[in-house]
């Protein structure tokens, strides 16, 4: 390596490690408590999902072996897509190899230097690199603000607006005022980019989402879901008119030049969506639980947001503490995920609980145990400080 190189590597290192923001990774453990994942429903470890999967790749084999547009394309991808739009209310989808490519794909087929784009300013960092690798003009409205957001589609001249926002906030779990959304970029002419990664399967009647069957895609003309979030699998679809996915099938390079999803991850999915559909005791069973951590966790006098979704952060402020109850939750056996900045702005670190219809209330109070326990902790170190 130049000396360059390996000094720029390491002065990167020092600032983050001096700033006690350094990342690791670790291997999960099987006997883990996991409140730090996306399996809202408890789908990756279905037997029937496991099952499909297995016969999928046995019939088809362990992977696409080239992209949609050479030989990659399968009928069981076909498939997918054609469930998905019936599932979301929408003319077609397009799978996607996971959603941070499709949301650089949407935004870079759609969106250029004549482009002006408006974000929440709580997005995805998937969706604020998408408008990065357009090269469009973006503005950030603040959070769930639509008088905002109506300020500054105001006094854009662009004949091409698009509003951009995640249907459940990732970090938060709070949920976008999509009618608002609607009205105020349906005033200025500008098409709706909803990000509905976190709301798929676990929201709605029959589990379509924050938008799915409810608004049409004349209210919202691009709606983006992930995969392997409540439905257990891996990848992400958009959902359109015929116009929207033939433009992106011609114009988006993430979904051009890149290899198909793997047949079995399709086979999974599909028994996935089915059981979505037909099962909706596992929403209710999720929303139990959710209902049943937040009592427990008010009683206690634990700062959480105010969400109603299975993303319950507990906003801990200072980054050291929150490292500390996360070490001390994974000291008792339990996983909860540290969001530090940049993820969050600062002072605003936090531990990202999250919940899956799987946990029982046994798992529940185990939870409840541990973060009482770093409570206690807290207050007997409060005379020293």
């Amino acid at each position: 390596m130049s000396k360059a190189w390996q000094k720029r590597l390491a002065d990167a290192r020092a600032h983050r490690q001096q700033r006690e923001r350094w990342r690791t990774r670790q291997v999960a453990k099987s006997n883990t408590l996991d409140f730090a994942g996306n399996d809202y429903l408890g789908l990756a470890k279905d037997p029937r999902v496991l099952e499909a999967q297995a016969e999928g790749a046995r019939r088809l084999g362990a992977g696409a072996g080239a992209s949609h547009l050479v030989s990659g394309h399968l009928k069981i991808h076909d498939a997918l897509e054609e469930a998905l739009a019936r599932w979301t209310g929408r003319e077609r989808a397009l799978l996607f190899s996971t959603g941070y490519m499709a949301n650089l794909g949407v935004l870079q087929a759609l969106a250029d230097r004549h482009t002006a784009l408006f974000q929440d300013r709580l997005n995805h960092t998937s969706l604020i690199d998408g408008a990065a690798l357009s090269g469009a003009r973006s503005r950030r409205f603040h959070h769930r603000d639509a008088i905002d957001l109506e300020s500054l589609l105001s006094r854009s001249e662009c004949a091409h607006k698009l509003v951009v926002s995640d249907g459940v906030f990732s970090m938060d779990g709070d949920i976008a005022d999509i009618a608002s959304l609607i009205t105020v970029a349906q005033r200025h002419d500008a098409w709706l980019m909803i990000d509905d990664a976190h709301g798929v399967g676990m929201i709605g009647d029959n589990g379509s989402g924050c938008v799915g069957s409810a608004w049409s895609s004349k209210d919202v003309p691009i709606l983006v879901g992930t995969l392997g979030k409540a439905l257990g699998t891996a990848g992400a679809f958009v959902a359109g008119d015929t116009e929207l996915i033939d433009h992106l099938i011609q114009f988006s390079r993430s979904y051009i030049y890149t290899t198909a999803q793997p047949p079995a991850i399709a086979a999974a999915t599909l028994k996935a969506l089915e059981i979505v559909q037909s099962e909706p005791e596992l929403r209710a069973q999720l929303n139990a639980n959710i209902a049943y951590f937040r009592h427990e966790a008010l009683q206690l006098g634990l700062p959480l947001s105010d969400s109603a979704t299975p993303i319950q952060p507990l906003i801990l402020g200072d980054e050291t503490r929150t490292l500390s109850w996360a070490l001390q939750l994974q000291q008792k056996g339990i996983q909860a995920g540290a969001i530090r900045p940049p993820t969050v702005p600062k002072g605003e670190s936090r531990l990202r609980v999250t919940l899956s219809a799987r946990h029982q209330h046994d798992d529940i109070d185990q939870l409840i145990a541990a973060l009482h326990h770093c409570q206690h902790q807290e207050a007997l170190c409060s005379p020293c400080v």
